[in-house]
């Protein structure tokens, strides 16, 4: 697949956002569990109201409207328009999940997902819809789910951790219904998988191993070396933890909101990231990743066009 030619600088920095919001999902997909939540729609819409407020045109889809196709046309669409030094702000708020790892890197691989409504969005595939987006493009991800497949392979929780109400659930899509979703679906995962694999011209990487290994990795940094624009992803866990459900906001956004303060906040990313993870418990410690040239981008203030 060709690269999206880099488009010129005539204006002033542009920003958009698309962010997504799933209370729950389709469950002819997800082998009969539909997974509800209760407050990843409020996340979108309150993210939304964020970027707005910011000058920025943002993009909601929530729960049926989030589909494969919707998503990745409007990531298609976002790095077609934007330039450099234009922002990109993505947000993610619903259950993660996992699928077997097809490249053959490891036998007990596990790629990590996003629970889209009509089926799971894998990690591979979101990075390299981020590399698509031009030199410059800034590119800020925040995610309120669990996509790690660590806590997963642990086993569910069968007690609420210290710190999480009664009224909060992992945003975590069980064990059994992704080995059951990805039996039902194997065809077409495995499919995605080979036909990205084949795009990139080399096998899919893993975005969160990318970005937490790229200091330390040969392999890694080669590929950043080919990754132009700068991405912040900011999760809301670490990559043994999970991301807690609420009654009105997920415990990350709700957090990242009280900390935000209306636009409030002075600082830059890295300081409102160390703001938020301190008013979360240490069952979840939200992470911060970088990716491409980034430096600048993690010292200027949080959602600033």
């Amino acid at each position: 697949m060709a690269r999206t030619k880099t488009p010129t600088r005539s204006a002033a920095p542009q920003g958009v956002s698309l962010h997504l919001g799933l209370n729950l999902v389709d469950p002819a997909h997800y082998g009969g569990w539909s997974g509800e939540l209760a407050a990843c729609e409020f996340d979108a819409n309150d993210m939304a109201a964020i970027a707005r407020s910011q000058g920025m045109k943002p993009i909601v889809l929530l729960t049926k409207k989030a589909t494969r196709a919707a998503v990745l046309r409007a990531l298609t669409d976002a790095a077609r328009t934007l330039k450099a030094g234009d922002l990109f702000f993505l947000s993610f708020s619903g259950h993660g999940g996992q699928v077997p790892d097809a490249s053959g890197e490891e036998a007990d691989k596990q790629d990590e997902t996003w629970c889209l409504y009509d089926a799971q969005l894998i990690d591979d595939e979101l990075y390299f819809a981020l590399s698509r987006f031009a030199a410059g493009v800034r590119i800020l991800v925040l995610s309120d789910s669990c996509h790690s497949g660590t806590v997963t392979r642990a086993g569910p929780l069968t007690t609420a951790p210290l710190g999480v109400l009664p009224e909060q659930r992992p945003r975590l899509m069980p064990h059994s219904v992704a080995l059951r979703t990805y039996r039902d679906h194997r065809g077409f995962y495995d499919k995605l998988q080979a036909d990205l694999a084949r795009a990139a011209g080399e096998a899919p990487v893993d975005p969160d191993e990318a970005l937490a290994n790229v200091a330390v990795s040969n392999r890694l940094t080669a590929i950043v070396d080919r990754f132009e624009p700068a991405v912040i992803l900011i999760s809301g866990c670490q990559d043994n933890q999970t991301s807690m459900d609420g009654a009105n906001n997920g415990a990350f956004t709700e957090q990242l909101l009280a900390v935000w303060r209306n636009g409030a906040f002075r600082g830059s990313y890295a300081s409102f990231h160390a703001q938020i993870r301190m008013q979360l418990p240490p069952t979840q410690s939200p992470n911060l990743f970088t990716l491409g040239p980034a430096a600048r981008f993690v010292r200027q203030p949080p959602f600033s066009v």
